[in-house]
């Protein structure tokens, strides 16, 4: 598997904890309960197209006095935290393999709730056009792949599926992995650009219901329901302002109950309207296929939503022993964990 892996170097990470260590941007601060002054405004990047769940919070009213400042969108969960990490947002979100990547490369970030996840209606899945030869892992060797960004959940699903199916580490990397946005992939597929592509969420819903294509396998068939990945903040920014990390990362998890709890219709008909009120220019169209949140219950981060993915990690050049995965994380900001609504 082609993986042009941006891993960054020793020099980059020590940049990168020099930047951290004395940014905080343009955020607003305010007084915190303790009363020491925290930051009050967010900065982020969203998706086109979409309504995240820190969105669907500050819709809800879950964000009290924290507010969120949207910087632009984003396609890719690694650059998401990288940007975390240099302090050009403030917190970012990822598949979890690459949180262990940025941490690795030195960056002082820390996770404190999953935000996406795989469950029975809400999975990705890779997708070849109907009368493809493509049927099993093995089909693939020597065929191209469209994934949203390299080095993160596809290509660690990817990896461990051709693995887990008798793959060679020669014959992996005879898998290319070429990077598609996401709105493009069912197109590049339909097209014969590639091979295959993966699909998630509503992407996926709306392809399979324009017909033509079938699913080889996907990541919910491989593990069942799991979470894929963690929203990031910098670890001096968690010290500094604990109790808006609190309010974000609680609101997060309402929100993530609210969509588990509330009829799809009415789930669907609120994102429709943050889309449209935002006025980001965006096409609701894709809502419709909205099916279920996916993240296990309250977003609560378990050592096994990194250590799953040690032998792909390994095979990359990751991580060379054992994974600390305790070190990666914390609970204690997620209220409905805690008890500290």
């Amino acid at each position: 598997m082609k993986r042009h892996l941006t891993i960054l170097s020793a020099a980059a990470a020590v940049v990168i904890a020099l930047t951290v260590s004395g940014c905080g941007g343009p955020s607003v601060a305010g007084t915190g309960a303790s009363g020491a002054s925290e930051v009050k405004e967010l900065r982020y990047q969203g998706w086109a197209n979409n309504v995240t769940l820190p969105e669907l919070a500050q819709d809800l009213g879950y964000l009290g006095d924290v507010k969120l400042n949207w910087v632009g969108n984003t396609i890719s969960g690694p650059q998401d935290i990288q940007s975390a990490a240099t302090g050009q947002t403030d917190f970012g979100g990822a598949f979890a393999g690459a949180v262990v990547k940025l941490k690795e490369a030195g960056a002082p970030v820390k996770a404190v709730i999953n935000y996406y996840g795989e469950d029975s209606k809400t999975f990705n899945g890779y997708y070849v056009k109907e009368d493809s030869p493509i049927k099993t892992a093995r089909d693939f060797i020597g065929k191209k792949i469209a994934v949203n960004t390299l080095g993160a959940h596809s290509e660690a699903v990817i990896n461990t599926y051709l693995r887990k199916n008798g793959l060679s580490a020669e014959e992996i990397k005879q898998v290319q992995l070429v990077v598609v946005p996401p709105n493009d992939t069912e197109e590049a597929i339909r097209r014969g650009q590639v091979d295959a592509g993966s699909l998630g969420g509503i992407l996926q819903d709306k392809a399979v219901a324009n017909g033509g294509l079938r699913s080889v396998f996907s990541d919910y068939k491989l593990f069942g329901t799991f979470a894929g990945g963690p929203y990031v903040f910098r670890e001096d920014f968690i010290a500094q302002n604990p109790n808006t990390v609190r309010t974000f990362t609680t609101g997060v998890a309402k929100a993530i109950e609210w969509e588990r709890t509330t009829p799809r219709k009415d789930v669907i008909a609120r994102l429709t309207k943050i889309l449209q009120e935002r006025g980001r220019n965006e096409n609701p169209a894709a809502l419709q296929y909205w099916k279920s949140v996916g993240v296990p219950a309250k977003g609560e981060i378990k050592d096994e939503d990194f250590t799953r993915w040690e032998e792909y990690l390994k095979s990359a050049g990751i991580i060379k022993s054992g994974l600390d995965a305790k070190s990666l994380y914390t609970n204690e900001f997620n209220g409905l964990l805690t008890g500290s609504k």
